[in-house]
This record gives structure tokens, sequence and C-alpha cells, in this order.
């Protein structure tokens, strides 16, 4: 069965801080222009930083036994079971986009900014707000809200309760919310997202994947 694909807008409000007296403009450069340079120069950081990260994660499979722990295999159990999930059931279209305006939101909170309006559906989502840049824009494509949200719920849980029994449900969980993440990430990358568009695809998508490949080596260390 085919599915449609719907586009996640988001739309901000842009307020004026001052007004130019008339006369001859000055000389701008686009920001998409140098955003695309700042890209190019992102690409061997990129590089660099995708081989250190295999570099580090095999050796770490070998030497300390990475692939013998119980977190491992937990992690990597909730993970299976979303790609599973992911291929074979409906996509939970509603919780992604819940998700992904709930971000742009904390980012603009995380800023300084003021939402007016969030509106989530089906069909989309969008948040008004009197602030925006390319990190509130880009955050949904790299900041794993449910895994962030699993990981805050267990904290505030340990300080009242017995929790360590379930720290493996916990990995589990994560590894599910993460797949979620990345899997819908990669989905809707290719799907003309204003998001990208307005910052410029290529500079956001090397944004996107630096911050996630910086993510998840995070997460392996913890």
């Amino acid at each position: 069965m085919s599915r449609r694909s719907r586009p996640i807008k988001t739309r901000r409000v842009y307020v004026a801080a001052s007004r130019r007296l008339a006369g001859s403009p000055p000389l701008m450069i686009p920001t998409r222009w140098v955003k695309f340079l700042f890209a190019i120069f992102l690409l061997p950081v990129c590089a660099i930083l995708t081989q250190t990260f295999f570099t580090v994660f095999a050796r770490a499979t070998i030497t300390q036994r990475l692939w013998a722990g119980q977190e491992f295999w937990f992690f990597s159990l909730g993970a299976v079971l979303w790609l599973i999930a992911f291929i074979g059931l409906p996509r939970p279209i509603l919780l992604y986009v819940f998700g992904h305006e709930l971000t742009h939101a904390v980012w603009i909170w995380l800023m300084g900014g003021r939402v007016s309006r969030f509106r989530v559906g089906r069909d989309g989502g969008h948040v008004v707000t009197n602030r925006t840049n390319f990190w509130i824009a880009l955050a949904p494509y790299f900041f794993p809200l449910y895994s962030i949200l699993a990981i805050a719920i267990y904290g505030v849980l340990s300080f009242f309760y017995n929790v360590q029994p379930y720290g493996r449900l916990l990995y589990a969980v994560i590894g599910g919310t993460w797949a979620f993440h990345l899997t819908f990430t990669c989905w809707m990358i290719p799907k003309n997202q204003t998001d990208l568009r307005d910052h410029g695809t290529f500079f956001s998508v090397a944004v996107i994947y630096l911050m996630n490949l910086g993510l998840l080596s995070v997460m392996l260390i913890v």
C-alpha cells in the first residue's frame, strides 16, 4: 500500500527591529550563499568525524566487548522493533508531527522567543513565533525529543522510586524512540521541507548530519 507524504510546515513571524532611511542600498551577500560556502567547509569535518566514530565504535566493540552488554542489546532491540513497525505498520504521522512542532516550540523557548500559536494535524502543523534561526528550524531533525523525554522521566522518577530494575527497559525505549527520530528524519528530508529549504538544503543536511552523529556518540558513551 502506498502512503502519501504530508509536508510539515512551520510558519514564523518576523519582527522588524528598526527602519533604515531611504538611500542607496548597501552591498549585501545573501545569507544562503554564506551558508552554502560554510557547508562546503563542513564536508571534511563530516568525513573526519564519521571515520572517527566508526573507528572508536569498532574498537569499543572488540576491546571493551560493547556488544556483550545488556544495554547494547536492549537498545538494539528497541531500534529493531521500531524499524519493523515503521516498515510494516501504518506510520504514526500525528505523533511525529506533534513531536516535530513541539521541538520547534522547545527550541524557541530556549532561544528566548515566544510561541503565539501551535497547531498539529495529520495534514501537517506549524508554530507562530517572534523569533527564528536555523537552530530552531532544524532542531526537529537532530533533537530526538521523545528519547530526551524518556530519559528525563526516568531521571525524575529515580528521585522518588527505585527505578534501577527498569534500566534495561529504558534502553529499549531509547532505542525505539531514537530509531523513530532517525527513520522519520531520513523519510522527511527528501520531501522538500520548508525548514531545510529556507536555510539552504545543502547547509541544513550538513548540520543535521553532524548533530545527529554527535548526539549518537554521546548516547553510546553514556
